[in-house]
């Protein structure tokens, strides 16, 4: 894949998950803050406990995701950009072009996820 290309992409998926970051840490903001509220009108007193609870996985998982796109942007710099993070060999920019931050290839990866 080509390094402007992959840089564009890895920048405008950084900013979007940026964008959700923010949005989601608000979200669970205003959900402890209304549990706070001793009188707040909830039927279910573990709602805003449920909701809190998926507003910080949710924020983990974009967080996880930047510190992707991070790495990525580093093998960028350093030109290794492009080729598994374990064996080295090269991803191909289908997958790059599917997941810019992709570190294994497609084969890498499903064996990862077996185990």
């Amino acid at each position: 894949m080509d390094v402007e290309r992959a840089r564009a992409l890895l920048a405008a998926e950084r900013d979007e998950v940026q964008k959700l970051l923010a949005e989601t840490e608000a979200s669970g903001r205003e959900d402890r803050d209304s549990e706070d509220q001793t009188d707040a009108d909830i039927d279910d007193a573990a709602q805003p406990l449920t909701q809190q609870g998926m507003d910080d996985a949710i924020a983990e998982s974009l967080r996880s995701r930047l510190d992707a796109i991070e790495r990525a942007l580093h093998r960028l710099d350093d030109g290794t950009y492009g080729r598994s993070v374990r064996s080295g060999d090269p991803i191909p920019d289908e997958r790059l072009e599917a997941d810019p931050a992709a570190e294994l290839t497609i084969e890498e990866a499903r064996a990862a996820e077996r185990r």
